[in-house]
């Protein structure tokens, strides 16, 4: 995290080092950066801030679904209304002057909400898993928002677990701590047995839940067009099939009442009769 890269002392350990960004980046490219990470902090701020507006104003969007794109957006917002922030002073000049306590808010502040946006995406992918793979239950629970907000709760909870006691008490636990004093980031870093156990928890864990869902929905819509296809086609063949059975007894019809008619009306009406679908045209009908 921040301008921080690795370099190697006299006896082997990796501590980290922080170059002073005068001496690294010329006053244009600062101003070029500036602009670029305010601008992206207005867009995310205001993009996420119309989506909690509209939840808030329009009651016909609060459904069970909607409300984890509500949980989503507020944790997005918040990261664009703190986390970057704060974060850009300290990324341009490589130095934190806000202090240690402020620096553990921050730190927590950040895991946390990158956790809950990721969870919550997890948390849609398995909404619309269930609304395709059951609709008919989830149809009838879609209105009911008590578990839709026990679930976001679980979100929160779970974020701040997987990162947050690690960030407050390593120092204490450990008994000593190796950030330095110009310098913001978890004590655990450089700790690659936890990072490889959270990462399974933060990223590996939700990609694989996600893969499975959308591909779930992908399979489930594609097998129910091809079932509806099938029926289309059936049902095609059945009506063609009730046209010729019509056809037949529309000729067996036309040749018994033909027959039963005397021979001098026969004769005045052969002449109309010809004109109609013979018997060799109806066996070819039924062909």
């Amino acid at each position: 995290m921040g301008a921080h890269v690795l370099e190697a002392n006299s006896s082997g350990n990796l501590t980290p080092a922080v170059h002073e960004a005068g001496t690294v980046l010329p006053g244009y490219l600062l101003v070029i950066l500036s602009v670029l990470m305010v601008t992206l902090v207005v867009v995310i701020v205001a993009g996420n801030a119309l989506v909690i507006m509209a939840f808030i104003v329009d009651k016909t969007l609060r459904n069970q679904s909607n409300y984890f794109f509500l949980n989503l957006a507020i944790s997005d917002f918040l990261v664009g209304a703190f986390c970057i922030p704060v974060y850009i002073p300290y990324n341009l000049t490589g130095r934190w002057m806000l202090g240690r306590g402020l620096c553990k808010v921050w730190l927590v502040m950040d895991y946390l909400l990158c956790s809950a946006s990721v969870f919550n995406i997890v948390l849609i992918s398995y909404d619309r898993f269930l609304s395709v793979t059951r609709a008919v239950k989830y149809r009838a629970q879609r209105n009911m928002t008590r578990r839709a907000v026990a679930k976001m709760v679980a979100v929160w909870v779970l974020a701040f677990l997987l990162y947050g006691p690690a960030i407050i008490f390593w120092e204490t636990i450990v008994g000593q701590s190796i950030v330095p004093a110009n310098e913001c980031f978890a004590e655990f870093y450089f700790t690659w047995y936890f990072l490889l156990s959270a990462s399974t928890f933060e990223f590996f864990s939700p990609f694989v839940s996600v893969a499975f869902f959308n591909l779930s929905i992908y399979l489930n819509i594609h097998r129910r067009n091809k079932n509806r296809a099938a029926c289309v086609e059936d049902d095609t063949k059945t009506q063609k099939h009730s046209k010729t059975v019509s056809k037949m007894y529309g000729c067996q019809f036309e040749n018994l009442t033909f027959c039963l008619i005397p021979e001098k009306k026969k004769i005045a009406s052969f002449s109309s009769y010809s004109n109609r679908i013979t018997n060799v045209e109806c066996l070819k009908a039924l062909t």
